[in-house]
């Protein structure tokens, strides 16, 4: 196929890197001119050290020529970059191929998740396009043909089934899903979880206390998953789980280095542009309470996250707000 990427950081040429492998013809679109001329001209992307990235992919500036008559659009832009990127993409064609999501996240003041988004803006007649990637995926260990499995969703399984086929490899093995919402909403939720084992990490406490952090948070994500349209099942596999692992225990996960940072002290700004890139659970940590307030669902991992990053809250007097609370049933 001929596929347009839109967005060239680490996952992005992670993935176009794995699409062109897979024989496809791929052409990369990103925001930040210097970037394209960069990996255009070096073939490598300063962050992924050691890679050298397949002489068949192509980079443009103009985001028409990696669109235009295409037989897939992908993208990895960031949240806060979705709904600009694809609204001017309705602006310039009509829409005829899948879009695939690979980006996780909820977006601010909306609460909409990203395939909500597109639908929005492309309309619910051309829902059958609108898919999604998710699941435990580092770019680093992409590239290295580590072995990796996630999941694909749509709205529709004729474009499920086309992701499978796309993205499906050697080392790259891609589950059907039906659940678009309950997938997105996996990825979108298991940062702000990521952040909070993190800042127990910095903080000393143990494996008890990251063991307790993801399962206790992964039982706050079922029981807002439904708000979103998603089934609470999803979350115990790929997207959900297997996601939530990767996040919460690797270096190579944003999220969580931001947590360690936030334990050292570092404020969230601060800590911000030491990352050098979007924190994605920063902003999914807003919506995720809000939406627990509107539907009256306790979060309280969730909630002492929020606390920490923007109430100024001491880390370690939310952990002993947490272990006082009441006790009650496990999985109610």
């Amino acid at each position: 196929m001929k596929i347009g990427y839109l967005g060239a950081g680490t996952w992005g040429t992670a993935l176009a890197s794995l699409l062109a492998k897979n024989g496809h013809s791929v052409v990369v679109w990103d925001r930040n001119p210097a970037t394209i001329k960069t990996l255009r001209e070096t073939r490598k992307h300063p962050k992924l050290k050691n890679f050298k990235i397949p002489d068949g992919i192509l980079y443009t500036e103009n985001i028409l020529d990696a669109i235009k008559d295409v037989d897939m659009i992908v993208e990895s832009v960031t949240s806060l970059g979705i709904r600009e990127v694809f609204s001017k993409i309705r602006s310039l064609i009509k829409i005829k191929c899948p879009v695939v999501i690979t980006s996780k996240g909820l977006e601010q003041k909306t609460n909409l998740l990203f395939p909500e988004i597109l639908k929005e803006i492309f309309g619910s007649e051309n829902e059958k396009y609108i898919g999604c990637l998710s699941g435990p995926s580092h770019a680093e260990e992409v590239i290295k043909n580590l072995p990796t499995s996630i999941v694909c969703s749509s709205y529709s399984e004729e474009t499920t089934a086309l992701l499978s086929k796309a993205f499906n490899g050697p080392t790259f093995r891609v589950y059907p899903n039906s659940d678009i919402l309950g997938v997105s909403f996996g990825g979108a939720m298991k940062n702000v979880i990521a952040i909070a084992c993190a800042i127990a990490d910095g903080l000393g406490f143990g494996d008890n206390t990251k063991a307790a952090l993801m399962t206790r948070g992964l039982h706050e994500m079922k029981k807002l998953c439904p708000t979103k349209g998603g089934k609470p099942e999803t979350l115990n596999g790929l997207s959900g789980m297997g996601d939530l692992c990767v996040t919460c225990l690797s270096q190579f996960s944003r999220n969580y280095r931001f947590g360690r940072l936030i334990a050292k002290g570092y404020n969230m700004e601060d800590a911000k542009a030491e990352i050098g890139m979007v924190v994605e659970g920063v902003y999914s940590c807003i919506a995720a309470l809000e939406l627990a307030k509107r539907f009256n669902i306790q979060v309280p991992i969730t909630e002492s996250v929020y606390a920490v990053l923007y109430e100024n809250l001491s880390a370690k007097n939310v952990v002993k707000l947490l272990m006082q609370r009441e006790i009650k049933e496990e999985l109610r």
